[in-house]
């Protein structure tokens, strides 16, 4: 079953002689449960693509589905609350809060929602990403990929359809990079996380169940 699809996706900027077309007409579906990279070179239009999977930037025409419900029929407000609570995002720079400890972090977007975190899915998050001696640490005092992890933790936190990791190891060395592709994995199949990472990395790339290929804004192979 599909739990998320995007049907016929454009996003053009300018016109005439100058009309850009960062995505030109992208379809796609992911499988609820399924962990699928989408790799292509810089400028091929795959973080274009996974803004608009997430709803941070609506097509110049065409829908997302996500659980269901299309993302762009949604008000601005609507769309906010749908997103904090269905998807959650993995950034190359973590944007971690520097004001709060590793745990706060964690469930910041459920006690945003005003719902009590479920101690005990927490508690399975951060003993799988193997977080439990840092709880009170700040994120300043913690290495990349320690921030990368409670950066992963805090997506699963509020139970998303769907992960969306924009280069997540981006700013890692190889030795780390590998530690957080296999706590990606673990993830993924632990909790039956459905997980959708951008790349340029064709290694990292094979760790995924699927590779969808952006080239030119097109999907070129999926």
């Amino acid at each position: 079953m599909s739990i998320l699809t995007a049907n016929d996706l454009y996003k053009i900027y300018g016109k005439g002689e100058n009309e850009v077309r960062a995505l030109d007409g992208v379809s796609l579906q992911i499988k609820e449960g399924e962990f699928a990279a989408v790799v292509g070179t810089s400028g091929s239009g795959k973080s274009t693509l996974l803004n608009m999977l997430g709803g941070l930037d609506r097509p110049t025409s065409g829908t997302v589905t996500v659980r269901g419900k299309q993302l762009f029929k949604m008000k601005d407000e609507a769309l906010t609350v749908f997103r904090r609570r269905n998807i959650g995002f993995v950034f190359q720079n973590y944007n971690l809060v520097p004001v709060l400890n590793v745990y706060e972090n964690i469930v910041l977007p459920v006690e945003l929602d005003g719902i009590k975190p479920d101690e005990s899915y927490i508690g399975s998050i951060i003993e799988t990403l193997k977080l439990s001696e840092k709880l009170k640490s700040m994120p300043g005092n913690l290495s990349g990929g320690q921030q990368q992890r409670v950066a992963i933790a805090r997506a699963l936190s509020a139970k998303p359809a769907i992960i969306l990791a924009d280069e997540p190891t981006g700013n890692l060395d190889s030795k780390t990079t590998q530690e957080v592709m296999l706590l990606l994995q673990a993830t993924s199949k632990t909790f039956h996380q459905t997980i959708v990472m951008i790349t340029h990395n064709e290694e990292i790339a094979q760790t995924a169940d699927r590779i969808i290929r952006v080239e030119d804004g097109k999907v070129v192979g999926q």
